[in-house]
């Protein structure tokens, strides 16, 4: 079953929301996140990137950029700019960009069901990552980033949803890059159908935010440890997230890029990658089905199609476009070992189109490649096997917003 935990979110008064709102702390770099805040003296990023409102030389993992967090959260509460519910609640959470929308309950999720397995996972964790976000949540004694779960959708719960969105949202707006974000509260007989129909939902899978949900567990365990009456029910056992049914998430391609030919010249790059790849000159540089890469090379865009018997086609990492990629291309010939530490990589999220890659290619770069997207039943099958994904598998859109509902970890 899932668990799904009403909580007392603290949030922006109604008229404020798009103002506070912000980006994940993630994918902006300070500098980006300073340029945002500048204007706006409620963003959410002075929160959930704290250092843009010290001095630019500030370590922005020091004790004084989580303080400064917290206090800058106390100031928004102080000025009445955010307001905390009366009472637990579960929320919606909708986002539309362009043609494509999902809404995604927003609850605490069980922690005992993350460290069980039952929240299933694909990608590692950095120590350093989890012990930064761990430190943060603890000093700010609140969660700030959702997590973004994903569960297989059910009829039972989409019609919960429709039944939410015939009321009316407390929030309403839409976003500087064109995303409209909609929230609603809600009513005891609401939220009673939800948690009845999620304890048939047999597991949630975390598609971002994996250093997250780890620091939530971090953080559980120590507050565990300071607590000799521990229960299991305290709000610290619990995590901010918000969960999509899978069949209204979109993947968008984790493109890649490399500096040089690892001292080949473009024929003889052309004749190795041929020992295991179909290529043919290409008009149109997106692929067009899993286990074939659009390739630009001098200028010219080729298709790649993966030879039959070049990857394991039964095992679920390895016969992922990234794996086979990697295994079969990137390693041997370009002698990219390892893409997470290497320099010599790049890698584009697919929201920046591949124009990009025509971009970086002119500037300098010697090769770009052009991915199909990894599928959500991809991700599934590698999470409920135990196993990871390659680096920069999955690139997820609409990011989720920051700001709208914080839980705080008094429940």
């Amino acid at each position: 079953m899932a668990i799904l935990k009403p909580f007392k979110a603290l949030r922006p008064k109604p008229q404020l929301a798009e103002k506070v709102a912000a980006p994940p702390y993630d994918v902006l770099s300070s500098e980006e996140a300073r340029q945002m805040a500048a204007d706006n003296p409620v963003c959410f990023l002075r929160v959930n990137k704290a250092e843009i409102t010290l001095p630019e030389d500030v370590d922005p993992h020091s004790a004084q950029v989580y303080e400064t967090a917290r206090d800058n959260l106390r100031s928004l509460i102080e000025q009445g700019v955010m307001i905390r519910e009366e009472q637990p609640r579960l929320y919606l959470y909708e986002q539309r960009m362009g043609e494509h929308v999902q809404a995604g309950f927003v609850a605490g999720a069980s922690v005992d069901e993350y460290d069980g397995g039952s929240i299933r996972k694909h990608e590692h964790t950095k120590p350093d990552k989890v012990e930064d976000r761990a430190r943060l949540i603890d000093v700010m004694d609140s969660q700030v980033g959702p997590v973004f779960l994903a569960f297989r959708s059910q009829p039972r719960i989409t019609a919960i949803v429709e039944d939410i969105k015939k009321g009316e949202p407390v929030y309403g707006f839409t976003a500087d890059d064109g995303v409209g974000h909609r929230v609603w509260i809600l009513d005891d007989e609401l939220e009673a159908r939800t948690v009845q129909a999620f304890a048939g939902v047999d597991a949630l899978y975390v598609a971002d935010g994996h250093h997250r949900s780890a620091s939530s567990s971090r953080v559980r365990q120590l507050r565990k440890e300071a607590n000799p009456q521990h229960r299991g029910d305290e709000p610290y056992n619990f995590f901010l997230t918000v969960i999509f049914p899978h069949d209204q998430l979109k993947i968008l391609d984790y493109n890649r890029l490399v500096r040089d030919l690892n001292g080949l010249s473009g024929e003889e790059f052309l004749g190795k990658i041929a020992e295991r790849f179909e290529v043919s000159p290409a008009l149109e540089p997106r692929p067009p089905k899993s286990h074939t890469f659009g390739m630009l090379l001098g200028g010219q865009w080729y298709r790649l199609a993966a030879r039959e018997g070049s990857f394991a086609a039964g095992d679920p990492v390895r016969s992922l476009d990234v794996a086979i990629l990697q295994e079969n291309l990137l390693s041997p010939v370009l002698g990219i070992e390892n893409p997470r530490t290497d320099p010599r990589i790049d890698f584009v999220g697919g929201i920046r189109g591949l124009g990009e890659l025509e971009k970086r290619c002119s500037e300098g770069w010697a090769v770009a490649f052009a991915m199909f997207p990894t599928t959500l039943d991809e991700l599934f099958a590698v999470a409920d096997s135990g196993e990871v994904m390659p680096p920069k598998s999955t690139w997820f859109e609409p990011k989720l917003r920051s700001g709208l509902l914080v839980r705080m970890m008094d429940g």
